[in-house]
């Protein structure tokens, strides 16, 4: 299995091999945070690679946005694209690293890029990370766990295992709402810190 260091995500965006990047904000995601009232909650989009999630959050009137990634070119570009304000912050930063506090984080292709045998401290980090009845949304994916990724696969039963014991588990379900090359292999959720 590769170690998915910081140079390795570089290169990748260096290159343009970013086949997880679908140029816009991903459906189901921007269909949840259309119905987020609270525009002014702490969000997280860890793993944020070029931030369309940033950009249609900020369309919507989100105030308080931290955008977290490993490698430099994702928040770079970022940069290049939208003015700095002080709705959001970009931090270059190891997930596990980060210790802020959050009422909302979007999952999206970040825990399908990590390394399986970090899965158990993911699901204990995200819970610190988030402020007493915190959400943790967004999407996994659905498909055979592989050892040749990122992305790796997993299943509803795999992810209902690591997170049930600290998360209360609202939403986790197919998406009908997928774009079509991923239809059928995303799972929508929503999961309540406990």
């Amino acid at each position: 299995m590769k170690t998915l260091t910081n140079k390795y995500w570089q290169e990748r965006y260096e290159k343009g091999d970013t086949g997880w990047d679908i140029g816009a904000p991903s459906p189901p995601l921007k269909a949840y945070l259309e119905q987020v009232e609270n525009k002014n909650k702490a969000l997280l989009i860890p793993g944020a690679g070029h931030g369309h999630e940033l950009e249609y959050a900020l369309s919507l009137g989100f105030t308080n946005i931290t955008v977290l990634d490993y490698a430099e070119a994702p928040l770079q570009a970022i940069r290049n694209r939208l003015p700095e304000n002080e709705y959001f912050r970009l931090v270059q930063s190891d997930f596990f690293d980060h210790h802020d506090t959050y009422d909302l984080m979007l999952e999206q292709t970040f825990f399908c890029a990590l390394s399986p045998l970090l899965r158990g401290d993911y699901v204990t980090h995200m819970h610190a990370l988030l402020k007493p009845g915190g959400k943790l949304v967004g999407l996994l994916f659905q498909f055979p766990l592989t050892e040749s990724g990122p992305p790796f696969g997993g299943s509803a039963t795999e992810y209902l295992e690591r997170f049930e014991s600290l998360f209360s588990i609202q939403t986790l379900e197919t998406c009908y709402n997928s774009i079509p090359p991923r239809q059928g292999n995303e799972l929508f959720f929503i999961f309540n810190k406990k």
